[in-house]
């Protein structure tokens, strides 16, 4: 979860620091701008990153809110296919690999 918290920060930053790094394409039936997609990639990454860092500490509500990130997540990163298709499509696998890994792990008190 740290992990694709990061890469999405990452992506955030590239798209607020040079909206000429990424190139959209044409005749998609949504269309956002750049930079206000950069931000909510950016925000979406640090407050990944903080509750993928709470759960190495055992926090349990930090599993209810990182399937509830990693959803969101998947969300944001679909409709970031025009502008990044390949990295769009990586980040929404980490993130279904991170709703599978935290549903289906034992409780920290069961172990």
């Amino acid at each position: 979860m740290v992990f694709g918290g990061l890469m999405t920060l990452f992506a955030g930053i590239a798209a607020i620091a040079d909206d000429d790094v990424f190139v959209a394409t044409r005749n998609y039936v949504f269309e956002f701008d750049l930079t206000g997609w950069g931000w909510i990639h950016l925000i979406m990454g640090v407050v990944i990153t903080l509750a993928g860092a709470a759960l190495f500490k055992g926090a349990t509500w930090a599993r209810v809110v990182g399937v509830a990130l990693a959803c969101l997540a998947m969300l944001a990163n679909f409709l970031w296919i025009p502008y990044a298709p390949f990295w769009a499509i990586v980040l929404i696998a980490i993130n279904g690999f991170v709703i599978w890994a935290l549903c289906t792990a034992p409780s920290p008190s069961g172990r």
